[in-house]
């Protein structure tokens, strides 16, 4: 022993015990004993070593054994199966009511009230936005959100289970996308989930929240400025589609932005005295012409689109205000913001050669998808367990003659699941897919989940409930909505989901590992700003008097399954319906 030191203390001293011994090593440390002071610098050494080591890491134990587990996922599937009446009266009663984007009031009030009566605490008017609601249940961690859009297509009205153009009233709109599906699915995967957490004291956090006006892209920035998301650990997200799968990173489509030029001149009489007026009308078509010349010097992956929203009044009156809306689609967000400031200085000059003036407003926006590896590849793996639905041979001969009029390979519905889309993979068109992030950007649709997907680790699930072959946005894509596909495609997906959620209550590292792919691979370089500008705010006056037009004749056929089993039923359509009476 030497000073109250033994070697043997030297030799096995412990990072946490340095503080008492630090004045014996700087003494001998510095000191002329040159045996004590190699052993004080090793000392010092080896400490230095330790700490540089990474903290140990304890195994997070199981919240339940896996043989538990897996007992939990069947249970979670038979409540699933006990509840599919419920989700065909949800998925038939949205499709009845046929709503556009903003204008959601009677989907919103059916499906709020249904998470009510389940025990859910409902906010509504989120965002300002009188048809969005978050419906939350649960308390703690993890906080998980289940969301999948609500609105529908413009003139897409259509019979379902018919396999040619038959409306249901003409010029209406209807669920030519198939959103109808997506919140029975992550309703009836919630109450599943609910249960067991109820029984089983599993905490967390479950929040539901319909994507309104999906079709503008119109909501979901706005719901990250209101600060939907920011306690959410996880988004699981749903779209409809033919096949049975989920993807992560890119997702191959385009983000955008959705403006309004309006252009203000002065009337005159367009035949007596057209030198006075100053023509908005003119201004609109000089922009519409100069993008049009445009395009040949933009990237491939450029999508730039528009309609004329006002071409003034009558022909004899020279047009004193006129407006134009474009959607500007790009791969990123600052070729995004290139687009609108070319749109910008075209406004700009098509004013200066007409001697107008323009003000412009932002109706809608979102960023390119970027969606969560570790999350996926769970989901993936439950997909797999789920299956493919039992399609009957009346669900394929209905898909076959889709196909036929649809002009593309009678194939018939898929039966096998889709494989795990990585970034490099083409995505299927009718999934919304595109050339990943290992191509060269060529362009796609856009979603404004996108905008979440940057904000919170966030998936995609795509269920089978539609037929492949549609165009897409289209009537024709409201065939299978309100039948037995639909139905049975709603009833997989809803399991998948309800899986993962339980994959992620009790297994806490799932989330870590969400939250580091989110930020050291998908934010490491490319960090989420909003398009949303201070004082711009939802456009919710959009598509009212559309509604207003139509909604008396669409409201007397809304599905009343206090009397028919099904809508079909209500429609008096046999399923399926192949031919028009009268045709062989």
């Amino acid at each position: 022993m030497r000073d109250g030191v033994t070697h043997e203390a030297y030799s096995g001293l412990r990072v946490d015990s340095l503080p008492a011994y630090s004045g014996w090593i700087v003494q001998h440390g510095t000191g002329k004993d040159t045996s004590m002071r190699k052993i004080a610098i090793a000392c010092l050494l080896s400490a230095a070593w330790v700490y540089a080591q990474p903290a140990p890491t304890a195994a997070v134990p199981p919240l339940v054994p896996p043989d538990k587990e897996a007992a939990l996922k069947a249970d979670m599937v038979g409540h699933i199966d006990s509840m599919k009446k419920q989700a065909q009266v949800m998925v038939d009663s949205v499709f009845s009511f046929g709503e556009l984007g903003f204008q959601e009031f009677e989907t919103s009030k059916y499906l709020s009230d249904i998470l009510e009566k389940e025990g859910f605490k409902v906010e509504h008017n989120i965002a300002g936005i009188p048809t969005a609601f978050v419906a939350t249940w649960g308390e703690g961690k993890p906080v998980i959100a289940l969301g999948s859009d609500i609105d529908d297509i413009p003139q897409a009205s259509q019979k379902p289970g018919v396999a040619y153009r038959e409306p249901m009233v003409e010029g209406a709109p209807g669920h030519g996308e198939g959103h109808n599906s997506g919140m029975p699915l992550q309703i009836i995967a919630a109450i599943a989930a609910k249960r067991v957490m109820e029984r089983e004291h599993l905490k967390g956090t479950l929040k539901i929240w319909p994507g309104v006006a999906e079709e503008l892209v119109g909501t979901k920035a706005y719901y990250v400025r209101a600060g939907v998301f920011k306690d959410v650990d996880v988004c699981l997200f749903a779209h409809v589609g033919s096949g049975f799968g989920v993807g992560w990173g890119p997702n191959g489509g385009n983000g955008l932005v959705s403006v309004e030029y309006l252009f203000t001149g002065e009337s005159a009489h367009a035949a007596a005295a057209p030198w006075r007026g100053k023509s908005a009308l003119d201004a609109v078509e000089l922009m519409s012409i100069g993008y049009e010349f445009r395009r040949e010097h933009l990237r491939l992956a450029t999508r730039v689109h528009y309609v004329v929203t006002n071409g003034g009044d009558q022909p004899n009156v020279v047009p004193p205000n006129a407006a134009i809306w474009f959607y500007f689609r790009e791969a990123d967000y600052d070729h995004i913001m290139n687009l609108w400031n070319i749109g910008d200085k075209m406004a700009q000059a098509a004013t200066m050669m007409t001697d107008t003036t323009y003000t412009s407003r932002l109706l809608g926006s979102a960023w390119p998808g970027h969606f969560n590896r570790p999350i996926a590849e769970d989901v993936y793996e439950n997909i797999k367990k789920v299956g493919m639905p039992a399609w009957s041979d009346e669900d394929q001969a209905m898909a076959k003659a889709f196909q036929t009029l649809m002009k593309v390979p009678a194939r018939g519905l898929s039966t096998r699941v889709s494989p795990l889309r990585a970034p490099r993979q083409q995505a299927a068109p009718e999934e919304g897919g595109g050339p990943g992030a290992g191509a060269e950007p060529t362009g796609g649709g856009s979603d404004d989940i996108g905008d979440i997907s940057w904000n919170v680790p966030t998936i995609v699930l795509s269920y089978p409930s539609n037929i492949q072959g549609g165009p897409g946005h289209n009537w024709a894509d409201a065939i299978s909505m309100a039948t037995p596909i639909a139905h049975k495609g709603v009833v997989a997906g809803a399991k998948a989901q309800a899986m993962t959620i339980l994959d992620i209550l009790v297994h806490p590292e799932l989330v870590q590992k969400a939250w580091d792919y989110f930020n050291t691979v998908q934010t490491k370089d490319m960090k989420y700003k909003t398009f949303l500008r201070p004082d711009d705010k939802p456009p919710i006056w959009l598509n009212q008097k559309i509604m207003d037009q139509y909604r008396p004749a669409m409201k007397a056929l809304y599905y009343d399954p206090s009397k028919y089993d099904t809508y079909l039923e209500q429609l008096g359509i046999k399923y399926p319906t192949l031919k028009k009476a009268g045709e062989q």
